[in-house]
């Protein structure tokens, strides 16, 4: 959220007081008229924020939306016709052709030194 420094609070401030200066109005309508316009900022930044933010979900929702579905039956079937078609690769299954290449063998407690 921008916030005005002071250097333009200040120069809005002036500028608020010539004009009240010649229509003859009270200084408290004055701090008036600056808070107003720096809350009116505030909100409108707040505004601003809360579209993009809507604008971001939106765009989220609609790429989400455009994702191919399929049936959970469909995807079921293609995972098992997967897995009878890579079962003689599965080395759960069918084991390993060596106890060196099986990663899940127990280590050897004690070496020889």
């Amino acid at each position: 959220m921008s916030m005005l420094n002071d250097e333009a609070v200040y120069r809005y401030y002036r500028s608020c007081r010539f004009l009240i200066s010649l229509k003859g109005l009270s200084v408290s309508f004055l701090l008036e008229l600056v808070f107003l316009k720096i809350a009116m900022k505030t909100v409108m930044d707040m505004v601003i924020t809360n579209l993009q933010q809507q604008r971001m979900i939106t765009e989220q929702l609609r790429r989400e939306a455009a994702i191919k579905r399929i049936m959970v039956s469909k995807a079921i079937e293609d995972i098992m016709k997967y897995i009878t078609e890579h079962e003689q690769e599965d080395c759960l299954l069918v084991g390993f052709s060596s106890q060196k290449s099986n990663p899940f063998r127990e280590k050897s407690s004690c070496s020889i030194l």
